[in-house]
C-alpha cells in the first residue's frame, strides 16, 4: 500500500483527476477509480474526480497494493499485428470479450494475453484488465493496444486522454447519409433509464465522432470513421443519434434487426500511436473481416 500527502501550494488550479495523475504517476481513469473507491480525501473528506484544487487544500491518496491476477491464462490463438517488450497490436475477432467481467470469466482476450505474455503485462488496470488501454465490444471486430508494462501504459494512456491517439473504424449503417462528411459532437453518458446501455445526455462526457462515406447502397452506407474521443459505444450511440444506426445492433438499432451479421456492423480497422520508448509513430491497419467484406459484397449486389 502507498499513501501519499500533499499540501496544494503552487498556485495552480486544476482538477482533483488530472492531480493525481501527475503526482502520483497513474492514469486519469485509474485516478478514477481511486476517488470513487474512498482512496482519496480532499481536506480530510471524499470528493468527486473535478473538484478543482487549490492553494492549502491537502489531499490524501491511498493506493492499494496490487492483486494477484485471478484471470486464469488460457492458450487461445491470438493474432498478433505487432509485439515488442513494451507492446502488442492484436486483432481481436468478432465475438471476442476483452476483458473478463460477470458472465465471461474466460474465453476473453484479457485470458489469451496472460497465456502469451505471462508476467509482462502493465498491471495498472488491476487482475481483470492487465495491459488493457481500451477496449473496443465483443460483436465488434479490430485493432486493440495493449501495453507490457507500466510505463508504456501511462505514455499510452497520456495519448489517448490527449485524443492523440489514432483510431479509424469502418462501419455498414441503415439508410443513405445526407452528407459525404460529418462530425457527430454530442456528449454521452449511462441511459438514464436503460443502464446497460449509453445515451447522448446533457452533461455526459464530451464525445466526438467524424465520418466519411466510403460507398452508397440505397439502404446501406459504407462509412469510415474516426474518433477523437472513446466513449463506451460512442460510434453506435452516434450513427443512431443521426438516424443512421449501424447495420446489425440488437441495441442501437431497429427492432427488426438484421440477425445474420451476428452484432453490429463495426470494424476498428486503423490504430497509429507515438510508441513510449522509441517515440517514432507508428500506424497498423486489419483487413475487413470476411463477415464484412460479404455483407458488403451483398449490399452492392441488391441483395438485402
Amino acid at each position: 500500500m502507498k499513501i501519499f500527502n500533499y499540501i496544494i501550494d503552487d498556485g495552480l488550479v486544476r482538477r482533483l483527476d488530472v492531480f493525481l495523475a501527475e503526482k502520483a504517476e497513474i492514469t486519469r481513469s485509474y485516478a478514477t477509480v481511486l476517488i470513487d473507491g474512498g482512496n482519496v480525501l480532499v481536506n480530510g473528506k471524499k470528493a468527486a474526480k473535478n473538484t478543482k484544487l487549490k492553494n492549502g487544500d491537502v489531499v490524501d491518496i491511498t493506493i492499494p497494493d496490487p492483486q494477484e491476477y485471478t484471470v486464469e491464462p488460457e492458450n487461445i490463438p491470438l493474432d498478433i499485428v505487432y509485439e515488442d517488450e513494451h507492446l502488442l497490436v492484436v486483432n481481436k475477432p468478432k465475438d471476442m470479450v476483452v476483458h473478463p467481467a460477470a458472465g465471461n470469466y474466460s474465453g476473453t482476450l484479457v485470458n489469451a494475453i496472460l497465456y502469451h505474455c505471462g508476467d509482462s503485462l502493465s498491471g495498472i488496470n488491476g487482475v481483470m484488465r492487465p495491459g488493457i488501454l481500451h477496449r473496443i465490444d465483443k460483436n465488434t471486430s479490430g485493432l486493440l493496444l495493449v501495453a507490457k508494462n507500466d510505463n508504456a501504459h501511462l505514455i499510452l494512456a497520456e495519448q489517448i486522454a490527449e485524443h492523440s491517439l489514432t483510431r479509424e473504424y469502418e462501419a455498414v449503417v441503415y439508410g443513405n447519409l445526407k452528407n459525404d462528411t460529418g462530425t457527430v459532437n454530442a456528449p454521452i453518458a449511462r441511459h438514464p433509464v436503460k443502464r446497460k446501455q449509453m445515451a447522448i445526455v446533457e452533461g455526459g462526457r464530451e464525445a466526438v465522432t467524424h465520418y466519411t462515406v466510403l460507398e452508397r447502397f440505397g439502404n446501406f452506407t459504407h462509412v469510415r470513421l474516426r474518433l477523437e474521443t472513446g466513449r463506451t459505444h460512442q460510434i453506435r450511440v452516434h450513427m443512431a443519434s443521426l438516424g443512421h444506426p449501424v447495420a446489425g445492433d440488437d441495441v442501437y438499432g431497429p427492432h427488426k434487426v438484421i440477425t445474420k451479421l451476428g452484432g453490429q456492423c463495426l470494424h476498428a480497422r486503423k490504430i497509429g500511436f507515438i510508441h513510449p520508448a522509441t517515440r517514432e509513430y507508428m500506424e497498423f491497419t486489419s483487413d475487413l473481416p470476411e463477415y464484412f467484406t460479404k455483407f458488403l459484397k451483398e449490399c452492392s449486389g441488391g441483395n438485402i
